[in-house]
């Protein structure tokens, strides 16, 4: 059976598990150590402990690192009642009231009256950077914070994505064109229902190290340990097709982020318009791992773009890997073809991604 854990939190322009479980298999045995510097929804060092390996992970996002932290780092289910209990007696509506009303207009659309007082207490007394149990707490509500609740009553939200969330104006404009309505929900009771779910899985036997941060920093936490990564398997930002900042911004408002959107590119997040730049934060990225890989370490890369071409994608790869100052080799490729695009599901008609290439290197 599947582990709960992996759906967690639904994320856009993710890998399934069955292509790291693919990999892992392939190139590493129990005990090795796995890396994946761009860990999204943490696919790769969960089902890495899942095998038996080791794992280290991090991502410059605060949505990324939260879910990555709660799937590998995982409290008991007893911990997380109790932890529940104690919050709810804590809660206090009133005092919530004010700061609701000072929200845009987004958010009343969004949430009732009462799960947004909730919503805004648990955003504020959560410590998901400090706790492991509140991380898990912080990570089973970003899952569960908007969705299709016409078709499903694990959601918090008026009727939204599950894997992005939707602009403020056109969501709105969405709801009150539809005559729409946000659901009744009790965060507490829906925390607990949502606990108990994904508990049904086992918790992992082992821990991964997760980084809140820039790839570009992993090489210093390499430097001062004998152990270096067996393998990697990663899936940098593609080219021009996500922006994390804009398409994950009502998460991030509840991690202690702003009410609204970001927008732009120059917020670490990497979604390049421009391709010299794209393929210098893909050169960054080889020579960080030209300074922690070790000997014969396997890196597997996952790469698209909306505007590249898949020989653009297996050429650059090859062409910035000189930039580990290391001798890499290709060892295969493939080209997958997106048939059921996740922009449909919310962008009806958009030109979204067309293919994602499959590259396995060997660092020697």
């Amino acid at each position: 059976m599947r582990h709960r854990f992996h759906a967690l939190c639904p994320y856009f322009a993710m890998f399934p598990e069955s292509f790291a479980e693919t990999w892992i298999e392939r190139l590493t045995k129990p005990g090795d150590l796995v890396l994946d510097p761009f860990c999204g929804r943490g696919t790769t060092p969960l089902q890495a402990l899942l095998m038996g390996r080791s794992a280290v992970a991090g991502d410059i996002n605060s949505v990324a690192y939260c879910v990555t932290k709660a799937k590998t780092n995982a409290p008991t289910l007893a911990a997380i009642r109790r932890r529940i209990t104690l919050l709810e007696s804590r809660y206090d509506s009133a005092i919530w009231e004010k700061e609701r009303l000072a929200l845009p207009q987004f958010f009343r659309w969004a949430f009732t009256s009462e799960t947004l007082r909730q919503l805004l207490y648990l955003r504020t007394i959560l410590s998901w950077n400090s706790s492991k149990t509140d991380c898990m707490i912080a990570a089973l509500i970003l899952g569960s914070l908007h969705g299709e609740t016409l078709h499903s009553d694990s959601y918090l939200s008026n009727q939204m994505p599950h894997t992005i969330s939707t602009k403020p104006l056109y969501s709105v404009r969405f709801w009150k064109e539809r005559g729409l309505r946000p659901p009744k929900r009790d965060a507490f009771e829906l925390l607990r229902k949502r606990a108990t779910f994904r508990y049904e899985s086992p918790v992992p036997d082992k821990v991964a190290t997760v980084f809140h941060s820039d790839f570009r920093n992993l090489p210093g936490f390499f430097k001062t340990r004998s152990s270096r990564p067996r393998c990697v398997i990663t899936s940098p930002p593609y080219f021009d097709v996500t922006d994390v900042e804009e398409d994950q911004w009502l998460r991030l408002w509840f991690l202690g982020g702003p009410p609204r959107p970001k927008g732009g590119n120059g917020h670490g997040d990497y979604r390049h318009d421009s391709r010299a730049a794209f393929w210098d934060f893909i050169s960054d990225m080889w020579r960080s791992m030209g300074l922690l890989a070790g000997k014969k370490t396997n890196m597997v890369i996952r790469l698209g773009g909306k505007s590249l071409d898949p020989t653009e994608i297996v050429e650059g790869l090859k062409a910035t890997s000189i930039f580990t100052r290391r001798k890499v080799n290709l060892v295969s490729q493939e080209i997958s073809e997106i048939k059921n695009r996740q922009t449909n599901s919310f962008r009806p008609g958009s030109k979204g991604l067309a293919f994602e290439v499959d590259c396995h290197f060997l660092i020697n």
